[in-house]
């Protein structure tokens, strides 16, 4: 599988090849600072798959969080468009809002995070969810 996205200006293109590791659903405090207030659906997919092929990103990651991620936006219009996690080294967490075709989401394998998800945010039935990280 091929999936191809960018940011909404279009100074930033990337591919991703393989097959997902996770598609998931977080509803994290901090995912929803990301987002502007709602969940942060996402896909990872395998690192050696993954390429930028226009533009160059802007990383952000925070100094004082223990193992922060590391978060890579388009430094024009400031679409997010992945994150790198030290806890998946293997993977990059490729946002489905900067897909071209978001249908390859289909929907989430995992929702987490949902004991920080505020009353407006919708947790979808039939998905394994966890207040916390699943493990």
């Amino acid at each position: 599988m091929t999936i191809k996205g960018g940011c909404y200006c279009g100074e930033i293109r990337y591919e991703a090849d393989g097959e997902p590791i996770m598609k998931g659903e977080c509803h994290c405090r901090e995912c929803q600072y990301i987002t502007g207030g709602q969940a942060n659906d996402f896909i990872a997919m395998p690192a050696e798959g993954f390429r930028y092929t226009k533009g160059n990103p802007k990383q952000f990651n925070r100094t004082d969080i223990e193992f922060a991620a590391i978060r890579e936006f388009c430094p024009n219009c400031g679409t997010h468009v992945v994150t790198r996690s030290p806890a998946m080294p293997q993977g990059v967490i490729v946002k489905v809002g900067s897909l071209d075709d978001t249908s390859v989401f289909g929907k989430p394998d995992v929702v987490m995070q949902t004991a920080d998800a505020p009353s407006f945010h919708h947790i979808p039935e039939g998905v394994p969810s966890f207040e916390r990280w699943p493990g």
